[in-house]
């Protein structure tokens, strides 16, 4: 025979009522986890997946406390009742067929909340699958960052020494552009020496101002042959030099391109760089999502226990079957049986109901902050948002704090964090 000495009392209002932390602190680590996100578009999908899940599951949640309430009236008002008056009219074959029509209601409502274990059960590996994903990519984020310093900083390196290389061309360029006006010099000093003992060729350098022309006149007038060589000598000279000239500026034009090369990749490789989100965000949202697991275990053994309770209501409710066999001599015994199952029963609904107002309160209004891109927010907006969550989570264990609360953000325009404090359940 079952036990009938039911521990009813652990199942009191107060034990249930350790579900509202439980749950509010579920959706504000789930919103500290979105707003890390908000650069991290294939995270924010899993973890976006993971909060619809939990918030579904709330919902099925309620919808299955809210049936064993409903279950657990019927059972209470309609069915025991009768059942009793069955007895007490000696009416075996009624009662026999109620105790079988109680019997179909509870293991139906057995059935349903299995199916919420196995659910939440699933879940739970997938919140901790989701924070292997944020460690993988914590991983991969911080070699992506390693290399693209790297990179940047090669890219840094060859356009410094493109640039030294560009700065010391345009010296050697002012160097030899010193050299020609000095040599131009020297070649005009030479002509002048030589117009001064030839008043025609005077005449022609006062007037001819381009030393090239100068030179040409020179040589069709100098009769002296030494003059001529060494004029040319001279000439010569002045060709290399401006020849030297030339490549310097052609190789300076050269590392020109290179250095708008490198200044480009310099560029790129700086956006890419900054388009990486910092990791460190990736420590919260694991450490989140952790919590998050470890709290989801709590409710699922509540779940777990939900399922224990019913079946040991449904072994309290048949406690008195086998005195129906004997129905004249145990009539007293089945219906003081009936009694103390029909309390059970009732504080389990109460129980239920109180179970039932939680997670409808977050399944309502907790996550409200999906609604919200988080990368739109702007850094002011995302650090008043933040702190407000973690003030919330921080009031959560308080003993004044022990209430139920909606969580979740005002309008996107507003990007505020607010707590609707409700009353607590006596």
């Amino acid at each position: 025979m079952a036990d009938t000495n039911l521990a009813v009392s652990q199942w009191s209002p107060e034990y249930v009522q350790e579900l509202s932390p439980a749950a509010q602190k579920i959706a504000l680590l789930y919103y500290l986890s979105y707003l890390c996100l908000g650069k991290f578009s294939k995270l924010e999908r899993i973890v976006r997946s993971r909060a619809v899940e939990t918030q579904t599951l709330f919902g099925s949640s309620d919808a299955t406390l809210m049936k064993c309430v409903l279950t657990s009236d019927n059972l209470v008002n309609t069915l025991f009742p009768m059942l009793v008056i069955a007895v007490e009219k000696k009416k075996p074959t009624l009662a026999v067929k109620m105790l079988g029509k109680a019997g179909d209601w509870i293991t139906d409502i057995i059935t349903d909340v299995k199916g919420l274990v196995q659910r939440y059960d699933s879940h739970n590996t997938d919140v901790s699958s989701a924070a292997s994903d944020v460690i993988q990519e914590k991983e991969e984020t911080n070699k992506n960052k390693a290399k693209q310093d790297q990179e940047l900083k090669e890219n840094e390196e060859a356009l410094g020494n493109m640039t030294q290389l560009w700065n010391d061309k345009t010296k050697e360029i002012v160097e030899i552009d010193q050299k020609i006006s000095s040599k131009t010099k020297e070649i005009q000093d030479y002509v002048r020496s030589i117009t001064e003992t030839d008043r025609d060729l005077g005449i022609v350098a006062a007037f001819v101002p381009f030393i090239g022309a100068i030179i040409k006149s020179i040589y069709d007038r100098v009769k002296d042959p030494d003059q001529v060589a060494h004029l040319k000598a001279l000439e010569a000279e002045l060709n290399v030099l401006i020849a030297e000239k030339t490549v310097l500026k052609q190789k300076q034009w050269q590392l020109q391109l290179q250095i708008i090369d490198w200044q480009m990749k310099v560029a790129r490789a700086s956006f890419e760089r900054n388009s990486i989100p910092d990791p460190i965000l990736l420590d919260k949202v694991q450490k989140s999502l952790s919590q998050i697991h470890g709290i989801l275990v709590d409710v699922l053994n509540f779940w777990k226990d939900v399922e224990n309770r019913l079946d040991s209501l449904k072994q309290k409710t048949f406690a008195g079957e086998d005195f129906l066999e004997e129905f004249d001599t145990f009539k007293d015994n089945f219906i003081d049986s009936i009694q103390k199952a029909k309390e059970a029963w009732r504080i389990f609904a109460v129980s239920c109901q109180q179970a039932s107002v939680i997670f409808r309160l977050q399944t309502k209004d907790a996550y409200k902050f999906l609604e919200i891109n988080p990368s739109s927010l702007s850094e002011e907006e995302w650090e008043r948002t933040y702190k407000s969550v973690k003030k919330q989570l921080e009031e959560i264990d308080r003993p004044q704090q022990r209430v139920t609360s909606t969580v979740g953000p005002t309008h996107a325009a507003q990007l505020r964090q607010t707590s609707t404090v409700r009353p607590g359940l006596e």
